[in-house]
């Protein structure tokens, strides 16, 4: 995939600007981030791609952070008819209960502390490793949070710009 173009980045390279935009606002939801990603297009190659996204993501500003966080629902509680989000939270889909209401607990405590939703790369994480994620790093400062918080999303933006550029 890194040596060339393929056809889902090919369309992504070609399409109106709001058709680009639109899918740019699915991968993240920070304005900043996706008016970045529109203004370099066309991208060579994915690895092109993802060196955009890891650019921009570094620029972000707290305010751009947040605005791309919120786009993000609460570790498993995934968004009804949102099959992004219920995919990368599988993890959660066969948690016990138990585990479901101390995850409920813990997103309830960081959000008190830290004002946004627990932003984990969850694809391919089970339940108990992302609430073993979120009690350690409960503790954390709202600054080191921060950009915990920003390396996730790019981990996040990498993973569904994978899916946009390698659509048929």
């Amino acid at each position: 995939m890194t040596s060339g173009s393929t056809p889902g980045l090919t369309r992504f390279n070609t399409s109106a600007d709001s058709e680009a935009s639109a899918a740019l606002h699915e991968v993240c939801a920070s304005s900043a981030w996706g008016s970045k990603m529109l203004a370099q297009r066309p991208y060579a190659n994915a690895e092109a791609l993802f060196h955009a996204s890891d650019a921009a993501m570094a620029e972000l500003t707290a305010e751009d952070l947040a605005e791309a966080m919120a786009g993000h629902p609460p570790i498993g509680r995934p968004k009804p008819g949102d099959p992004t989000s219920s995919r990368e939270q599988r993890g959660m889909a066969g948690a016990s209960e138990e585990l479901k209401a101390e995850m409920l607990e813990l997103n309830l405590a960081y959000q008190e502390k830290f004002g946004h939703v627990f932003l984990i790369c969850a694809t391919g994480a089970t339940g108990e490793q992302m609430r073993d994620a979120m009690r350690d790093r409960i503790g954390n400062t709202a600054e080191a949070e921060r950009e915990i918080v920003r390396t996730e999303l790019g981990k996040i933006n990498r993973i569904r710009l994978t899916r946009l550029v390698e659509e048929d």
